[in-house]
């Protein structure tokens, strides 16, 4: 793929409903499944719903004294292995991923009802995209939204007072409700996706 060729964005799921979902040409479809046992692609449909449907995801990083520090950032995913957002450098996330590059992530709709909450945690290792991909990938964070600022490659590189950053993912867990009306246990859960 060329550096001039735009990543088509994912759909957006914006203002769905939390539930169990998979994602079915660029829709979300809700879908109750029975049986004992929550099946791999079904956490993964769920997890991909979480990430398609918020626009804000919360970026744990450790400061300099070992303390953490967690930020909102907008992002753009691609799929589910990479996570773009753009920061001034001298953020005190960004000064947090230059010093250690290992970061730990959720993603989450803070305006469901209480009970109600789908999240995605994510460890991941945080780098700046390099010089020569920033014209292909400053493209592609901007494609998500009708309204999103668009930035050029020399708005992203130094000296410049923005900087697009990558999340890789390391490993992905779905929060699964204790009162999930499926496959509810009494007790919220993590689950690993994608692995």
């Amino acid at each position: 793929m060329s550096a001039t060729v735009v990543p088509a964005p994912r759909a957006s799921a914006m203002g769905q409903q939390a539930g169990p979902w998979s994602c079915s040409a660029g829709t979300l479809v809700r879908r109750r499944l029975r049986g004992s046992g929550m099946s791999q692609e079904v956490l993964e449909q769920r997890a991909a719903a979480v990430i398609e449907a918020n626009k804000y995801m919360t970026l744990a990083t450790v400061d300099a004294d070992g303390l953490p520090w967690v930020s909102p950032v907008y992002f753009t995913p691609d799929g589910h292995a990479d996570f773009y957002w753009v920061s001034s450098p001298d953020a005190e996330h960004s000064l947090n991923v230059t010093r250690n590059p290992e970061v730990s992530i959720v993603i989450y709709d803070s305006s469901v009802a209480v009970g109600q909450a789908s999240a995605v945690y994510l460890r991941a290792r945080v780098e700046l995209v390099p010089d020569a991909e920033l014209e292909r990938w400053a493209a592609f964070y901007s494609s998500r939204l009708a309204g999103l600022r668009a930035f050029g490659p020399d708005e992203l590189r130094a000296p410049a007072d923005f900087r697009l950053y990558r999340a890789r993912a390391a490993a992905h867990w779905l929060l699964v409700r204790g009162r999930d009306p499926d496959y509810g246990t009494g007790i919220d859960s993590r689950r690993p996706v994608w692995a």
